[in-house]
């Protein structure tokens, strides 16, 4: 399979596109045949070593995913099925063809959102989620000006 490999912290630009071995499911895990992925500030902070989380070296960065599932580990719900559409968010791993997670943080994608909704939501939502809710404590009957509207957390 292919993927974008971080073999140093460096800029965005330093990142390799390179042949690596297909994944395995292990205990409790499914392989995921990677459909679309979400790009975000943090995963430009972590290939630069400005993030919190420092995987070892190399690494593919990529926190968020949508995809069919491709391979299922023992020991994983019946629920899920391969080819099923599923998306998650994983702390790195994602700008690859295929991702390896844990099935319990997998979250069933319905036909009606797209892959590409799906790899786009999840840390979007939730950084507005907590800037709102958690850190500006905003109550019902409040106004908030949401400056850069254009991204995904400002929409």
């Amino acid at each position: 399979m292919k993927a974008v490999i971080c073999k140093a912290w460096d800029k965005p630009e330093a990142l390799s596109f390179e042949e690596v071995p297909d994944l395995v499911a292990g205990d409790g895990e499914v392989v995921i045949a990677v459909k679309a992925c979400g790009v975000n500030f943090a995963d430009a902070l972590m290939v630069q070593g400005l993030y919190q989380v420092k995987p070892p070296l190399p690494f593919t960065p990529g926190c968020e995913v949508a995809g069919d599932i491709l391979a299922i580990g023992d020991n994983v719900n019946a629920a899920f099925k391969v080819g099923q559409r599923v998306a998650t968010i994983v702390d790195y791993g994602a700008f690859a063809e295929q991702v390896c997670v844990p099935a319990a943080a997998l979250m069933p994608l319905p036909d009606t959102i797209s892959y590409k909704e799906a790899a786009a939501f999840a840390i979007a939502y939730g950084t507005a989620e907590v800037a709102l809710a958690h850190r500006g404590h905003m109550q019902a009957g409040e106004t908030v000006l949401i400056h850069g509207a254009s991204g995904g957390v400002g929409l």
